[in-house]
């Protein structure tokens, strides 16, 4: 498997840490995150901008307790398409980009489906709802198969840095 190195972006032992902690809590301020890392606050924010510019560090979000929101049901849904051509696929990413109950979108291989959603929504009734009146009308969609989440049992944000070497 060939891998552009060219856009691998080196970091070190420090950047690391800075990254860490983000992923654990995205809220501290730069006073908070130099302190956490044994940094003083002028070259800490200095290195979060840079990994910023970089774009190692894309966004900051808030993570949201779906159930206390009322949104109780997870389903994975494995989609096929009927014609495997860049414009199907880019058709069928454009609109379900839009979808709000969309939260994850993958093309996959290895697999009787094309893609993998991950949706949320409050229950079965609206995820019917949202299966016959969305997903099934896109222009492409040849097959569905839902699974529903019965428990998290890890749901994270967090990518694994601790293996990455170190400039």
């Amino acid at each position: 498997m060939l891998m552009n190195t060219k856009s691998l972006v080196k970091i070190d032992r420090t950047d690391r840490r800075i990254l860490e902690a983000l992923q654990q809590n995205g809220t501290l301020n730069n006073q908070q995150l130099a302190e956490q890392v044994g940094l003083s606050p002028s070259p800490c924010l200095r290195r979060v901008k840079a990994l910023e510019d970089a774009g190692i560090i894309l966004r900051r979000v808030t993570v949201l307790d779906h159930k206390k929101l009322g949104l109780t049901l997870t389903a994975i849904i494995l989609i096929s398409m009927d014609r495997h051509t860049p414009e199907r696929f880019a058709a069928f990413e454009e609109k379900v980009i839009g979808y709000p109950e969309v939260q994850e979108c993958y093309l996959i291989t290895g697999q009787d489906a094309d893609y993998m959603l991950k949706v949320v929504v409050p229950d079965m009734d609206h995820y019917h709802h949202f299966l016959l009146n969305q997903i099934t009308r896109i222009q492409g969609v040849s097959g569905v198969h839902s699974s529903f989440v019965l428990r998290r049992v890890l749901d994270s944000t967090a990518l694994p840095l601790g293996y990455l070497g170190t400039a």
